[in-house]
């Protein structure tokens, strides 16, 4: 018996020397592909707000905890990254941006940082000089507002097309403005369109002319589909393999531009069934490398007859979703589309555009609500958000069995004071960004009046204390694709010359986090898998080198991203 107990004693002492050596002197309880310690993390779960160590394995979060309860999921073959204090949080969710048009921006001229028209001109003409005689020049990003001087001459601000087209003689130009919402065009491009002193405003749509009634190059809203066209006769004039692969690059320059901002999930704020297309095939090669929930952007014609073969619930491992339409009612406010109760105050004969008929955007609501889709339909103006809400609210009341719906209004920028109340009212999401407000504040109380701006410009507070649901985004390529940037804005709403523009609407720093994470999951109804960092939620995080929580509002714009995760991989780490 006794050689029996020291064999059994000595067998013992091996498997606790093998266990020792193998764990560090804990049991392994399940070993994870990636454990994350020595972090402040801000897990955005209110059962357990904080913590120092996160765990993934196959893709799905296996713990949220202490340094030294993590070490019971480190396994021989773990990858462990100690973070030495630095800020992991849920990876950040886009809830309103252009995919596609992000990618498109990256092969293009980009003229948001051109200080005034002759430098947008020196770029054109640069470009031009590459280009063969006939090819398109394409350019996005300007804003006559913010060039200093002030073109010379100007049409409502707007500069001539005069000097731009002696520098493109050759090629047709079309710049896309800043909010997406009028492009500017040269000679070449105009009478490529047969667009002349007689041709007529579309519906929806204004040809900017100047005193004698030329057009000086500027054609906002329906108006840019005059030019447009041509342009896209041009681009579909190739083989539909090159066409193909053209797209498949912006999806994978979004991609990149995305996981170096630290975005795991990106809301794709409206594309065609042709498009949706080509991305479900990237998605079904596993080449997908962020989580995309794509609206439908098509004709109601279209959408009749092919939406209900659409509807992707959390398709390729959770890496397509599609159960959303996008829809517009008016335009911009920098190109004075935005559809307004009274009238602009630098342009009082005009109150915007309304760019699809409100029957038509019934007709659509009430084909999402038999279909089981969410609507998110574009409204900046106070007209055109009391519009949308008004036609929400005739839907819902049609359709009492349907609960749950969350549409939402897109940007929702400008809001007249009793309609605020009614978003939380009606169940409505504001799907706002930020930074628009820091960026177009310096010519939103020339628009429409400070006592109009103090009421319901950008007004995230109001629409908070009143019960609303805010996510966040930045509506990019209009802006820089960057969350911290729409972060900062969200909780500073500080203008670049060191104003405030309304301080009593900025967000609290756990508002805005919300509104990027948690927020921005709900909206797309995928709470229960992204959002936060809880056990059995999906492996998508950002680790940042700033606490946004705590550091400094001067160091917010100086944080780094440090990695991106997205379903348990580092798709970006900083060099």
């Amino acid at each position: 018996m006794k050689l029996k107990n020291l064999i059994r004693h000595g067998m013992f002492i091996i498997a606790l020397s093998i266990l020792i050596q193998n764990c560090g002197g804990k049991e392994v309880k399940e070993a994870a592909d990636l454990v994350l310690t020595n972090a402040v993390v801000a897990t955005m779960d209110e059962s357990n707000p904080s913590a120092e160590a996160v765990a993934i394995k196959d893709g799905i979060i296996l713990f949220v905890g202490s340094n030294d309860d993590a070490e019971a999921y480190i396994g021989d073959s773990t990858e462990v990254i100690d973070l030495e204090g630095k800020f992991v949080m849920p990876g950040f969710i886009e809830s309103h941006a252009h995919f596609l048009g992000l990618g498109k921006s990256k092969q293009i001229l980009d003229l948001r940082e051109a200080k005034n028209w002759d430098e947008v001109i020196a770029m054109v003409a640069k470009a031009c000089e590459t280009s063969r005689p006939g090819d398109w020049v394409l350019g996005r990003g300007w804003h006559q507002e913010k060039f200093d001087p002030s073109p010379n001459p100007n049409v409502n601000g707007y500069p001539v097309h005069n000097e731009l087209s002696k520098a493109s003689r050759n090629n047709p130009v079309m710049l896309s403005h800043a909010s997406g919402h009028a492009i500017f065009v040269n000679e070449y491009a105009m009478k490529l369109a047969g667009v002349s002193k007689s041709t007529i405003d579309p519906d929806g749509g204004t040809i900017v002319r100047d005193s004698v009634g030329n057009p000086i190059g500027v054609f906002e809203e329906n108006a840019e589909n005059l030019i447009a066209k041509h342009y896209e006769e041009f681009f579909n004039n190739r083989k539909p393999e090159e066409i193909r692969q053209d797209y498949i690059n912006q999806i994978r320059l979004a991609s990149e531009e995305c996981l170096k901002k630290g975005i795991t999930s990106f809301h794709d704020a409206g594309e065609t069934f042709e498009l949706i297309d080509i991305i479900k095939q990237q998605a079904d090669s596993n080449k997908l490398s962020i989580r995309l929930n794509v609206m439908i952007g098509d004709t109601y014609d279209k959408m009749k007859e092919k939406l209900r073969n659409y509807m992707l619930v959390g398709y390729a491992n959770n890496f397509l979703t599609v159960r959303s339409i996008k829809q517009y009612i008016d335009g911009a406010l920098g190109s004075r589309g935005a559809w307004m109760i009274e009238p602009y105050s630098d342009l009082p004969a005009h109150s915007g555009s309304n760019v699809t008929p409100v029957e038509t955007l019934k007709k659509i609501s009430e084909l999402a609500i038999a279909n089981g889709f969410q609507m998110r339909i574009h409204a900046i103006g106070d007209r055109g958000n009391r519009e949308v809400l008004n036609i929400y609210e005739a839907v819902f009341k049609k359709n009492p069995d349907k609960k749950d719906l969350r549409w939402c209004i897109e940007h929702a920028q400008h809001i007249s004071a009793p309609d605020i109340p009614r978003f939380a009212k009606l169940g409505v999401v504001a799907a706002m960004q930020s930074v628009h407000c820091t960026s177009d504040a310096t010519f939103v109380p020339e628009r429409i009046g400070d006592d109009r701006a103090e009421e319901g410009a950008y007004v995230w507070k109001k629409l908070i204390n009143s019960g609303a649901i805010i996510c966040n985004g930045t509506d990019a390529p209009v802006e820089d694709v960057d969350p911290i940037k729409c972060f900062y804005s969200a909780v500073t709403r500080k203008l670049a010359d060191g104003s405030v523009f309304y301080p009593e609407q900025k967000m609290t720093r756990i508002e805005a986090l919300k509104s990027y994470t948690i927020n921005g999951a709900y909206v797309s109804f995928e709470e229960n898998l992204k959002g936060k960092l809880q056990t059995g939620m999906l492996g998508d995080i950002t680790v940042l080198s700033n606490n946004l929580l705590t550091c400094s509002d001067d160091e917010i714009l100086n944080t780094k991203v440090l990695y991106t995760i997205v379903n348990g991989k580092i798709e970006f780490k900083q060099q």
